[in-house]
C-alpha cells in the first residue's frame, strides 16, 4: 500500500478582519501554492508516494499546478508524489476541512500536514483522530502553528511516515475541552479560550481587550500575539508542562497589574489583570452565567446565553504533532539523509 500523506491547505487563513483594524499582514494564497509544492518536494525525497489533498480555490490551486507542470516538463526534475483529491462539495466554510480530514482518516493517510492558522490547526486536531499533525503557519498571528520552510517539512513528515524515525519525535499536545450544557466535549481549544461580551460571532476575530472577561491558556509564550501572550507576559507556560492558566480580566484603570499586550499584529493595548489559577489537568472550570460568545483559539465560535452552563478542562491527551527539529536532528544522527536522490 503506498505511504499517503494528506494535506489541509486552508485558502482562507491570514484573511480576516485583523487585517483591516490592526496591522496584519494577508498571506498570499499563490504562496500557499507554493509552498505545498515545496513540501511535496520534501516528501518525495523522504521516499512519500502519494498526496491526498483538500480542494483548494482561487490562487492556490493555480500556483500548485502550474508549479506541477513546470516540475513535469523538466528533464532534470525529480517526479513527485502522485496527487489526488478528497472528492467532496466544497463550501468555503470550515465543513471543507472537517470533511476533507475525515476523508483522510477513513484513507489511513500516515500524517496530515496543515497549512493554516491556529483555527484550522484546531479543526484537524478535532477530527485527526491519532493521525500525527506537521504545522505550517499560513494564519494572521499564530500561537500553534511554526513557521517553517515548507520543503524541510515535508522531508520531516515523509521521514516519519515511512517509519526511518520512531515516534520519539512524535509529540502529544495538550488541548482545552470546552463542556456546554451536559455535553463534555462541545468544542475544544489548542491555545486559548475566552469569555468575551460580544453577543454574536460576527467577524470571529477578537481584537477588543475590553470584551473579555476570562481566559483559559493551555501554553504561553511571551513572544506570542494575541490572548496567550498575557499568560506570556505573567510566566511562561511550555507545551511540555502538564498545566495551564486561568485568568480572570478587568479594566486597567482599576487593575493592579496592567500588561502591555500585542493583542493583534499592530494592535498593542493594556490589560488588566484581576486574578490568575493553574489549571491542572482534569480540572473543569464553570464560567458564569452569561450573555456574549465564546472564542476558540482567537475566534468567536459560541454563542452564548444566561441560561447556558459552560465549563473549560485541560486534557493533556491531544492530538500527536510531528517535532521538526527533533526530525531533522534524529536524520542527521542516523545518516538518513546521506544519499542520492
Amino acid at each position: 500500500m503506498p505511504v499517503t500523506i494528506g494535506v489541509v491547505a486552508n485558502p482562507a487563513s491570514g484573511r480576516d478582519i485583523r487585517r483591516l483594524v490592526a496591522g496584519a499582514s494577508v498571506f498570499d494564497n499563490a504562496e500557499k501554492g507554493n509552498m505545498v509544492y515545496r513540501l511535496m518536494v520534501g516528501l518525495k525525497a523522504a521516499g512519500v508516494e502519494r498526496v491526498l489533498m483538500m480542494p483548494a480555490s482561487s490562487g492556490l490551486s493555480e500556483s500548485l499546478n502550474r508549479n506541477l507542470r513546470s516540475n513535469a516538463a523538466s528533464s532534470d526534475s525529480q517526479p513527485l508524489p502522485e496527487l489526488e483529491l478528497v472528492e467532496m462539495t466544497v463550501t468555503h466554510s470550515a465543513r471543507d476541512t472537517v470533511g476533507a480530514v475525515g476523508e483522510m482518516v477513513g484513507r489511513e493517510v500516515s500524517a496530515i500536514v496543515v497549512l493554516g492558522g491556529d483555527g484550522t490547526n484546531r479543526l484537524v486536531a478535532r477530527h485527526c483522530s491519532d493521525v500525527p499533525i506537521c504545522t505550517l503557519s499560513t494564519g494572521t498571528n499564530n500561537a500553534f502553528p511554526r513557521m517553517r520552510e515548507a520543503t524541510v517539512a515535508g522531508l520531516a513528515t515523509g521521514l516519519v511516515a515511512t517509519g526511518q524515525v520512531g515516534d520519539e519525535v512524535l509529540r502529544r499536545e495538550k488541548v482545552l475541552r470546552v463542556g456546554l450544557n451536559g455535553n463534555p466535549d462541545r468544542d475544544c481549544a489548542l491555545v486559548d479560550v475566552a469569555v468575551s461580551a460580544d453577543l454574536f460571532v460576527g467577524a470571529r476575530a477578537l481584537w477588543r481587550a475590553g470584551e473579555i472577561s476570562e481566559v483559559f491558556v493551555a501554553s504561553a509564550s511571551p513572544n506570542a500575539v494575541g490572548l496567550s501572550s498575557v499568560a506570556g507576559l505573567l510566566g511562561p507556560i511550555p507545551r511540555s508542562a502538564s498545566y495551564g492558566l486561568h485568568i480572570r480580566l478587568t479594566d486597567p484603570e482599576v487593575a493592579e497589574t496592567v500588561l502591555t499586550v500585542p493583542l493583534a499584529p499592530g494592535l498593542v493595548v493594556p490589560v488588566g489583570v484581576a486574578e490568575t489559577k493553574r489549571l491542572e489537568p482534569g480540572e473543569a472550570v464553570s464560567i458564569a452565567p452569561t450573555s456574549g460568545s465564546l472564542a476558540l483559539d482567537g475566534e468567536r465560535e459560541i454563542e452564548l446565553g444566561p441560561d447556558d452552563r459552560v465549563e473549560v478542562r485541560l486534557d493533556t491527551d491531544g492530538p500527536l504533532t510531528i517535532d521538526v527539529e527533533e526530525v531533522m536532528q534524529e536524520a542527521s544522527r542516523q545518516d538518513l539523509l546521506n544519499g542520492v536522490l
